[in-house]
């Protein structure tokens, strides 16, 4: 189903590379060979009278198809069908029927979150101990926690979706297999689990573990939130056709595993739950988009470059790090650690968050331990020269289809062109579409081989169309009469310019950021894939650190329960296999 769009995009990158050739290697240059659009508009474009091309025929999306979304995530098709959920031990198995729907590729990110808080559609979430640093750039990449359900189903309404239901979840991740790569036992190369790292990973790390049908992160990193309410009898009374939870309840389902997750409690079927106010340091969430409508385009966005190599490790002097100090204050226990200037760090384990300062010309880190345990954790302290980088010199940046590259402003500008070819035929990142006795331009694969925000590559239209079977949306066309009859309006935060044909950033409002597992590199003005690799390799050094029990806690939620399965599912506890008992999860594994 998808040759036909590899045979497109290489012959795009085949004229791309033969008109570049001749051209001078400016980035402008390359750009406009590439959306064949001209500099970047900056005047509204002049409106048109066309003729009406007819509706094209649609194959429909394909199972594993991927669509960029209007918050810069990647939508999967899941297609309709049965699938067997359940299974004996956690959830009695049973066959669901579900009708096709689009899932987040990647768990929602602290940088994806954060845009939806700038749009005023989303609140804070709380600072989890032991949880990534929210508005920390080093972080941007990992999934975003300390959301409760409330502010995980706002971000999906942001986007036009909803949370997952279980059963949407379990099809997506597993598709009635064990595990998201198959039936073979976990291990550290497949997820981040059982304290491989100890922290959570760039969504993107574990391209070996993702499920049937593309999807990452479906095992390990956090938990995640679904829409239904929970039941631990609901299998017997759900309707087969797309279930959607009880009508009410106490807690809200929460399905997947985490960084510390053991081997033993990572299946797909298994059921766990949360009150819905509550939050943690493991639990995030991704969105559901059941049906995607066509929302405008945005004005401007950020550009990308296509990445080749990277650059080799040139330095790797080892970073200085050792415990000074260790004391109890007001019931908890603290460390004290001095590392190296220069040097970037962070916790591995669960249980300890630190906090950096400069005091007497020495650089500390304050580690904060779980109150009512003894914990030995460890900070990893590395000489970031070590890291291998992405090597961007050189390269050029690249705009979707309808855009051109403004190098003042370092941005992709939504610039669409006459939908009738000239007599060069349509430029690049279109096809040529015979309707009628006419000839139409309409949107095809850009430079990267994707197509635009909100539109997949239909195989059986030969073009990128929305996913609501509206072929004629303008996208990348100037006709702002039918642009502003078939668009759904923009995404909060934004507001919808006629002239232009384009969502613009409202005032204190930022364009959309970069995709998830990339970040923004001042050198080339585009966002680049981010490279993460465990900490703990060449340049990096491991400090233990030990803080005390200063309190006692007592186990009043876990210990009385005596079934694995109600055991499993609170996201509090954990099943100790050994002794056949249910223990609070356990803050120094």
């Amino acid at each position: 189903m998808k040759k036909v769009r590899y045979i497109i995009f290489a012959l795009t990158l085949t004229l791309i590379i033969i008109l570049s050739a001749c051209s001078s290697p400016t980035p402008e240059t390359l750009v406009v060979v590439v959306t064949a659009t001209g500099e970047a508009s900056t005047e509204s474009p002049t409106a048109e009278s066309i003729a009406t091309m007819e509706p094209l025929p649609i194959s429909g999306a394909a199972s594993g198809e991927t669509m960029k979304w209007i918050d810069n995530s990647v939508l999967v098709y899941i297609p309709a069908g049965d699938f067997s959920m359940g299974d004996n031990i956690y959830g009695a198995e049973h066959t669901v029927n579900l009708s096709g729907y689009w899932i987040q590729q990647t768990k929602v990110t602290n940088r994806m979150y954060e845009q939806c808080v700038k749009s005023g559609a989303c609140t804070n979430p709380n600072q989890e101990l032991g949880g990534p640093v929210y508005g920390n750039p080093e972080y941007a990449n990992h999934p975003v926690v300390g959301v409760n359900w409330e502010q995980a189903q706002a971000y999906c309404g942001w986007i036009q979706g909803s949370l997952p239901t279980e059963a949407q979840w379990e099809k997506a991740a597993s598709n009635g297999n064990a595990y998201p790569w198959g039936n073979a036992e976990p291990t550290c190369d497949l997820l981040n689990f059982a304290n491989c790292l100890g922290r959570t990973t760039n969504v993107k790390t574990y391209a070996n573990g993702i499920s049937p049908f593309g999807v990452f992160d479906m095992a390990g990193n956090v938990f995640e939130w679904a829409f239904d309410w929970y039941d631990a009898n609901y299998y017997a009374q759900s309707p087969t056709s797309d279930p959607a939870g009880p009508q009410s309840g106490q807690y809200k389902v929460i399905r997947g595993s985490s960084f510390e997750t053991a081997a033993d409690q990572i299946t797909s079927t298994i059921r766990r739950f949360n009150e819905s106010t509550d939050s943690g340091r493991d639990i995030g969430f991704r969105c559901a988009v059941n049906n995607p409508q066509p929302f405008a385009p945005y004005c401007q966005l950020n550009a990308n470059v296509a990445i080749t190599n990277q650059n080799a490790i040139t330095s790797c002097t080892l970073p200085e790090g050792f415990v000074t100090n260790q004391y109890c204050q007001q019931g908890d226990g603290y460390a004290t650690v001095q590392i190296s200037f220069g040097a970037t760090w962070e916790e591995r384990g669960t249980r300890i968050q630190c906090q950096e300062s400069i005091e007497g010309g020495l650089r500390t880190l304050t580690c904060l331990g779980p109150r009512g345990f003894e914990s030995t954790n460890e900070v990893v302290v590395c000489n970031p020269a070590c890291s291998p980088q992405t090597n961007v010199s050189g390269l050029t940046p690249l705009c979707d289809s309808g855009y051109t590259f403004d190098s003042n402003t370092n941005t992709c500008v939504y610039s669409p062109i006459s939908a009738q070819p000239n007599s060069g035929g349509c430029p690049l990142g279109y096809a040529t579409i015979q309707s009628g006795d006419q000839q139409f331009c309409v949107t095809s694969l850009g430079a990267d081989g994707s197509c635009p925000i909100g539109l997949y590559f239909d195989d059986g239209a030969g073009a990128c169309v929305p996913p609501n079977g509206q072929t004629n949306a303008p996208f990348g066309i100037n006709n702002s009469a039918l642009a502003s009859q078939t668009f759904a309006g923009c995404a909060a935060g934004y507001t919808y310019n006629d002239g232009f044909q384009c969502c613009q950033a409202n005032a204190g409002n930022t364009q959309i950021g970069c995709a998830a597992g990339t970040s923004f590199d001042l050198q080339t003005g585009a966002c680049v894939p981010v490279v993460e690799t465990s900490a703990g390799g060449e340049g990096c050094i491991t400090v233990r650190v030990n803080t005390f029990k200063c309190s006692t806690v007592e186990d009043n939620t876990c210990a009385p329960i005596d079934s694995e399965s109600r055991c499993v599912a609170n996201t509090s506890c954990r099943w100790n296999e050994a002794g056949g008992v249910c223990e609070l999860r356990n803050p120094n594994p």
